[in-house]
């Protein structure tokens, strides 16, 4: 996320608010991440400016070309792209992330999002963001559409025979001839299956429709909580929906995000807190928040709580409608005023906030583990990139020690990491069994 997670982290001396369009401030962040052997990297994205450009860097570079540099100054880091199924075509976006699975060596990885806001509706033809649970059946059929096409292509069907003048056998590439509510699609790819089999499928929706699709289809989850009980409750429902879905609970991994604000003491770390919060302008957050509940900023009070009686009912809201609701429960349960919740929301946008030294960030991390509420995490360091280099140098160290993270890299590939299997080939595999069969 740009210069960090924090809404003012492009304010502090050590920030270069230019980073953010240099390659080079990327390849170093995936540097320092292999160095600390994370799993992945994994790029935010969306069609849209989506932001007052005064405030904060606004926009982002495409992140799978950018995936396809880092990919060529890294050796083992994963590569996490976003991409939605509401603004792209499943050809398009298949070739896309075949390509950069190539090109890594299997470490790609495709977050799928239905895509919220009418902001992005409105760069694509449309006059509003089409409706919640249609977002969900497009993206069923999307995902549908994408794994047939990594599928079209057998995984020997390659062999480059120069004496017989054959390069690839022609019934081990297949037409998918997929015929939908939302596409009509024959294929098959033109790139060979990857190295994957699929690049791993991530999902970070949260909604009811969110965690049925992901039951279905995610492979890593991506979630926002703000307590051990709401995380420990999320962990057993989608464990339960995938389950009921014939998956194996433990093909399916739950990473709640957390945003780790770290120093070498607790003053140290609440000082860099502060510092933070005191570099949000409350005034434009306001009208963030206002926009968000579709209320006049005139109505909230920076001093006062969340007017809870003017919101709108869940069930009326159809964009981002899981963080609507995360943010509305954290206002309540705390009872919150306007600029309380604010300072909340600008350090991880509905993210939980650690604050505090190296052994109590491991500690809460473990605690979390342990307990039934992840298993693993999305880090999410308020600043970048110090406060990864922070995170990497003094907390991964201390979970290496308690055995809880690897010291070295297994496998090759990010569903190695992930300890994931390669997916059958469903259409390959299936026609293989028939001819078996007769």
């Amino acid at each position: 996320m740009d210069t960090g997670h924090h809404e003012a982290s492009w304010r502090l001396p050590e920030s270069d608010p230019y980073a953010i369009w240099d390659v080079e401030y990327y390849k170093r962040v995936a540097r320092i991440a292999e160095r600390g052997k994370l799993d992945s990297i994994f790029f935010a994205d969306s069609p849209a400016q989506g932001q007052d450009p005064t405030r904060r860097p606004p926009g982002k570079l495409e992140p799978t070309v950018l995936l396809t540099v880092i990919a060529g100054a890294t050796e083992h880091i994963g590569l996490i792209a976003t991409a939605s199924t509401s603004y792209n075509e499943p050809f398009n976006l298949a070739r896309r992330f075949a390509s950069v699975d190539i090109a890594s060596r299997g470490r790609v990885g495709w977050n799928i999002v239905t895509t919220a806001g009418a902001d992005a509706a409105r760069n694509f033809g449309l006059d509003d963001v089409p409706l919640h649970k249609e977002r969900y059946e497009r993206a069923e059929e999307f995902v549908d559409v994408v794994t047939k096409l990594w599928d079209s292509w057998a995984d020997d069907a390659t062999i480059a025979d120069k004496a017989a003048g054959v390069h690839t056998l022609k019934e081990k590439v297949r037409a998918i001839n997929h015929r939908g509510r939302f596409f009509r699609v024959d294929g098959p790819l033109n790139s060979p299956r990857p190295p994957q089999g699929w690049p791993l499928l991530v999902q970070a929706g949260s909604s009811q429709d969110g965690k049925e699709f992901a039951a279905a289809w995610a492979e890593a989850v991506f979630t926002a909580q703000q307590t051990l009980e709401d995380s420990q409750a999320f962990y057993a429902d989608l464990k339960a929906r995938a389950a009921a879905h014939g998956r194996d609970p433990e093909s399916i991994k739950i990473l709640p995000g957390i945003v780790p604000v770290i120093g070498d003491t607790e003053a140290e770390a609440r000082e860099l807190e502060d510092q933070l919060e005191r570099l949000i302008d409350p005034e434009h957050q306001k009208q963030n928040l206002a926009a968000r509940f579709k209320l006049d900023p005139d109505t909230l009070d920076l001093d006062q709580p969340l007017p809870l009686h003017l919101l709108p009912e869940e069930d009326d809201i159809e964009d981002a409608k899981s963080r609507y609701t995360l943010i509305v429960d954290l206002a309540r349960r705390e009872n919150l005023t306007v600029r309380q919740l604010i300072a909340r929301l600008g350090g991880g946008r509905g993210h939980r906030t650690f604050t505090g030294t190296p052994v109590q960030i491991a500690d809460t991390i473990q605690h979390y583990f342990e307990n039934g509420a992840a298993d693993g995490f999305n880090i999410m360091p308020a600043v970048l990139p110090s406060g990864l280099e922070t995170f990497v140098d003094k907390v991964v160290p201390i979970l290496q020690e308690r055995g809880l993270f690897r010291t070295e890299y297994e496998g090759s590939t990010l569903r190695d990491r992930y300890g994931l299997a390669r997916p059958a080939n469903r259409i390959h595999d299936a026609v293989d069994r028939v001819g078996a069969a007769s």
